[in-house]
């Protein structure tokens, strides 16, 4: 099966479903929501699923729904901030007035 990203609001979280059967969690980016605004905190991939390319699967889809949902976002993980930097297609997401505090 294909990765599937899925939005967990009961965690806070974005997780990624992987393995034979795709309903093994192999990684998650945490956030906070609040007043139109998603910050993304911490994002993990389990060691079992490393080198895979789910990471950037991973920010992808959470940043394609943020976009969807007209949510501004505020990459204080490094790995989001730093795959935002690799793909800036996805930089107006973040505020402009705050871009530079992200090195955006």
């Amino acid at each position: 099966m294909e990765p599937q990203v899925t939005d967990r609001p009961e965690k806070s979280r974005y997780e990624i479903l992987a393995g034979d059967d795709g309903t093994e969690t192999a990684g998650f980016a945490e956030y906070h929501l609040s007043e139109g605004e998603i910050a993304f905190i911490h994002t993990e991939i389990d060691p079992r699923f490393g080198g895979r390319g789910l990471g950037g699967l991973l920010a992808r889809g959470a940043l394609d729904d943020a976009r969807a949902r007209g949510l501004r976002v505020l990459p204080y993980c490094p790995f989001i901030r730093g795959w935002i930097g690799k793909h800036p297609e996805y930089a107006d997401l973040v505020p402009e007035v705050r871009r530079a505090r992200f090195g955006l």
